[in-house]
């Protein structure tokens, strides 16, 4: 790898570097060099002039991602040795196996690779950049990605890069696949289509959600709100829930929803899925479900909107706890990186309190094995659950 350049921090601005966060924002920056241009390679440098690490510079509040810490700079193998350990802790982690062949194999600063996210599809690889750097070496980043999955028998046909912005066009960078592709979580079935749906496809940071949720539904009546691709939907129906309804604002999502259920032999006439927003749907559908799913989208993707999301969430969680059956019970969510994991739960206690009803917390949930969090790095959670009791 080029190194383009030397970034030095203000004295007493590199603990946190020290510390192996990865970012460095700009206002820890003493000098640049000047020539820099986002995407860079750059040497970060202390005070004293001891390096700390290498990164790409991207200009912005975030201006380093710190990728290796030390002074031993970066070789051409960097991807691969990166990517190889990011493998390794899911399989110590048992993820895979003949019945789940969806995982997310590299989750940013979670294993030290920030700016990339890659999910594994059984055997097709769909890579997304969400900085510069990232993006500059994703042909690398695709090479890296065929030669480690193939040295642990765990070949691809096809590496997708999946565009965030209408400035990049997403392409196939290794191989080319059909979509939708069929993909085995915990044995069941899912259509995945990585070229229109949201994000790389589908959320594969619910599945071990999912997985307690079907353990909890037998016998019961249950609604799937905001249900995109019908993933609980499908994992209640398998653990012989009595009833399933799904509802999404969106129509292509019911859509997905319907091929999903008939995908694993459910009818889904008789378990219908709605496309209805959330909060008409729960009107006057009182003691209908034991059984609700609460996992919005972002209602925050910024800290300016977090007042707004709080409010959104409390009134979501309210009517939901106001309308199901005594005894019934709600996997709630929040998936907003600026509403930590307190500020979720002190607004489920306010929701609670305008509902009425006294309610338990079962379980506390988050992003399963395969979306770390670095012990460095915090702000790296961003999915909370609760699994309420209400009574």
């Amino acid at each position: 790898m080029t190194i383009s350049g030397i970034i030095t921090l203000k004295q007493g601005r590199d603990h946190s570097v020290k510390r192996f966060h990865p970012w460095v924002f700009s206002g820890a920056i003493q000098t640049a060099t000047d020539s820099l241009v986002d995407g860079d390679w750059v040497e970060v440098k202390d005070s004293k002039m001891r390096t700390l690490g290498f990164g790409h510079f991207q200009k912005g509040t975030i201006s380093v991602r710190m990728i290796l810490f030390g002074d031993a700079p970066p070789s051409g193998l960097i991807f691969q040795k990166k990517i190889k350990k990011a493998l390794a802790v899911r399989l110590e982690s048992n993820l895979i196996s003949e019945y789940t062949n969806a995982f997310r194999l590299v989750h940013g600063e979670g294993d030290g690779l920030p700016g990339l996210i890659i999910d594994l599809y059984h055997d097709v690889a769909i890579v997304q950049a969400h900085s510069v750097g990232m993006l500059k070496n994703r042909t690398l980043v695709a090479e890296a990605i065929k030669e480690v999955l193939a040295e642990a028998n765990l070949p691809v046909t096809a590496v997708y890069y999946k565009s965030l912005t209408e400035k990049t066009e997403s392409e196939y960078l290794l191989g080319m696949a059909a979509v939708p592709h069929v993909v085995l979580e915990h044995g069941n079935k899912f259509y995945v289509d990585w070229e229109e749906g949201q994000k790389t496809g589908f959320f594969l940071d619910q599945r071990e959600n999912r997985n307690m949720l079907g353990e909890m539904a037998k016998g019961k009546s249950v609604l799937n709100t905001f249900c995109y691709t019908g993933g609980f939907s499908v994992y209640a129906l398998q653990n012989e829930a009595e009833l399933v309804h799904s509802v999404d604002a969106s129509e292509k999502a019911i859509a997905l929803t319907r091929k999903n259920l008939i995908l694993n032999g459910y009818d889904p006439n008789v378990h219908e899925c709605v496309a209805s927003d959330t909060f008409d749907f729960l009107k006057d559908k009182k003691e209908v479900y034991d059984l609700i799913i609460l996992d919005p989208p972002a209602f925050a993707k910024h800290k300016d909107a977090r007042h707004q999301a709080v409010k959104g969430y409390q009134r979501l969680n309210a009517e939901a706890m106001k309308m199901i059956r005594p005894g019934g019970i709600i996997f709630t969510f929040s998936c907003s990186q600026v509403v930590d994991r307190q500020l979720f739960y002190d607004t489920i206690v306010s929701a609670g309190i305008q509902a009425g009803r006294q309610i338990k917390i079962l379980h506390h949930l988050a992003q399963p094995a395969d979306h770390p969090v670095s012990l460095y790095h915090p702000e790296g959670e961003y999915l909370k659950g609760l699994v309420l009791y209400v009574e």
